[in-house]
């Protein structure tokens, strides 16, 4: 049973990762999980310098949910690379950091100093982050500055660069294609929606920062869509994120034309998930007389006649 796949000249074992910030560097999670049944480990976002990321309350539980608003909270690029990378250099799974920055330029710093290190496999952008100098408003909103950051990315590295694409978006096809353009080698979505929670009784928003980050279950038949939509519009791998629980979740994203799958929330209900979840795909794939795991990739039975109006009635 073939479980493996390829993000340029990079294999990882199976197609099974961990979603950035659910899983912290790595190393946190040793003694609860064997990380070396992972296809890969993409790592709690990285800027320049370290953050401390915005003031409590910022993480809220909703129905079938989680509202987050980390802030983006980081040891930094030079402490990743003191403290954490050597322990995943021993690791027998690949590794892919997650680059979150404030400017075009703060992302290609990162990135620059990364590629001086060994132990790193892939990079994965994440485009949700404040400008700031376009008055805090989201990279990944706009196509141009999402495309922007690709290109300027891609000369430094020959390593996979996967773009963490925002849902947030009237066409999420539309980015996609703009850094598939650009030379990205896969994209991945879809990051957390914008959502919010409120006290009654002190008449305030649960969050510090008002709105947050909607991940988790809640979020799944959002995620499919939009995977489906950007999976429809390019040729490079798509990864898969949102609300997965499950083997079959996971499988629901191949069929739809994921390459494969992050799991992110879930991590912090049971810290094995992932590895359960690969283990219980390919356990699926032979069931099905499958030889390979990638032949669900895009097998989704879709009747293209039928229309979205239709659908609704």
């Amino acid at each position: 049973m073939k479980t493996s796949f390829s993000i340029g000249d990079v294999e990882f074992k199976n197609r099974v990762l961990v979603a950035s910030g659910t899983f912290g560097y790595g190393n946190e999670v040793k003694d609860l999980v064997d990380v070396n049944k992972l296809g890969g480990i993409i790592t709690k976002s990285l800027s320049w310098k370290p953050r401390e990321g915005n003031p409590p309350r910022r993480i809220v539980e909703t129905p079938s949910g989680m509202l987050n608003s980390i802030g983006l909270a980081n040891i930094g690029v030079q402490a990743f690379i003191d403290e954490k990378l050597p322990y995943l250099r021993t690791l027998k799974t690949k590794i892919v950091v997650n680059i979150a920055a404030s400017s075009v330029q703060e992302y290609c710093d990162v990135l620059s100093l990364l590629e001086k290190q060994e132990g790193i496999h892939a990079y994965e952008i994440n485009v949700s982050c404040p400008n700031v100098k376009e008055g805090g408003l989201s990279f990944g909103t706009d196509c141009a500055m999402t495309k922007e950051i690709t290109a300027r990315l891609r000369p430094l590295t020959k390593k996979p660069l996967i773009i963490k694409l925002t849902p947030n978006v009237t066409h999420v096809s539309e980015f996609a294609r703009a850094v598939e353009e650009a030379g990205a080698d896969a994209v991945s979505l879809i990051n957390t929606l914008v959502g919010m929670a409120v006290d009654v009784r002190t008449r305030k928003p649960k969050l510090s920062t008002t709105t947050g980050g909607l991940s988790g279950p809640a979020i799944k038949p959002i995620a499919l869509a939009k995977v489906y939509e950007a999976a429809q519009a390019v040729k490079i791998p798509v990864l898969g994120i949102g609300g997965i629980q499950s083997a079959e979740d996971a499988i629901e994203f191949l069929l739809v034309g994921a390459t494969a799958v992050q799991i992110g929330t879930m991590n912090f209900i049971d810290a094995g998930a992932s590895v359960r979840i690969a283990e219980q795909v390919r356990e699926f794939a032979e069931k099905a007389n499958l030889d390979d795991v990638g032949k669900l990739v895009g097998a989704l039975d879709a009747n293209v006649k039928y229309s979205v109006l239709q659908s609704w009635l």
